[in-house]
């Protein structure tokens, strides 16, 4: 089944490990493309300019016939208090390489579509996350405060922002402002980056007021939601607790789209 990962690979810029390559990449399926980030050549790892403190490195990797870019992180650590971006203080934050392989595993749980492909990966002796670079893109700081541009379909950019939004109040992302962790490619969709702060361990939404319009399909999916096929697939990721704390805000959300109906309507409050 072809599905958002295809369009990863559309805009991944092919380049040379030992060669230029020059052909266009074939979209690939969601399978595929975590089979090529397990087995893959590394070519090489390097640092890259970027504003993350974790220091994620870039991987070269290559089949033999293309060459693609990824990000690896290692981290895993857990800080007994950090004092985030906007103020707030947590107590014993894990920050850790497999928050963002939990966050892609989730999205494909509830097929949003919105964390490029990442695994589990073994390069030298180090264990890490593997993730699609996607290449062409800026990050939302960029188009806002730098380029200052307008995108094409606003209303197909705003039903971005609120899944995006719904997203990061599920996984409860401390660098929820941190909009360098979004980026935009060149069809103007929207990718969630770096989440390796994420999941605490809390069953409230960070920003309630926030959430103020919700897609039918989401909302459908995660009052579908298993329990138990929730513990089978982010079990190797995360603990019992953010799990448990996952599937409160995973509750509270479908709860609050109902209240929002209730007092605005569908029309004002749902989108398809």
């Amino acid at each position: 089944m072809l599905l958002e990962t295809a369009a990863v690979l559309a805009i991944l810029a092919l380049q040379g490990a030992a060669g230029a390559v020059s052909e266009a990449p074939t979209p690939l399926s969601r399978e595929a493309a975590e089979m090529y980030l397990r087995t893959s050549e590394v070519v090489r790892l390097e640092e890259y300019d970027n504003r993350g403190i974790t220091r994620p490195r870039k991987a070269v990797l290559s089949d033999g016939a293309h060459s693609l870019n990824a990000v690896f992180k290692d981290i895993d650590v857990t800080t007994p208090k950090t004092r985030t971006a906007d103020g707030r203080t947590v107590f014993n934050l894990k920050d850790s390489y497999k928050h963002e392989i939990a966050a892609y595993e989730l999205d494909k749980l509830l097929e949003i579509g919105i964390v490029p492909p990442t695994v589990e990966r073994r390069i030298g002796r180090e264990t890490g996350s593997l993730q699609f670079w996607i290449e062409g893109a800026m990050t939302e700081w960029q188009r806002k405060r730098v380029h200052q541009l307008t995108p094409p379909d606003v209303e197909a950019w705003n039903n971005q922002i609120s899944t995006l939004k719904l997203f990061l109040q599920l996984i409860w992302d401390t660098d929820y402002n941190n909009i360098s962790n979004i980026l935009v490619d060149p069809d103007w969709k929207l990718w969630k980056i770096d989440s390796s702060r994420a999941f605490i361990a809390t069953g409230k939404l960070r920003r309630e007021a926030s959430l103020n319009r919700f897609s039918r399909r989401l909302l459908r999916a995660l009052d579908e939601l298993d329990r138990a096929e929730l513990e089978s697939t982010l079990g190797p990721w995360l603990s019992r607790s953010q799990i448990a704390k996952l599937w409160q805000r995973q509750s509270r959300i479908v709860e609050l789209a109902e209240e929002r109906v209730t007092e605005f309507g569908e029309a004002a409050v749902l989108y398809d």
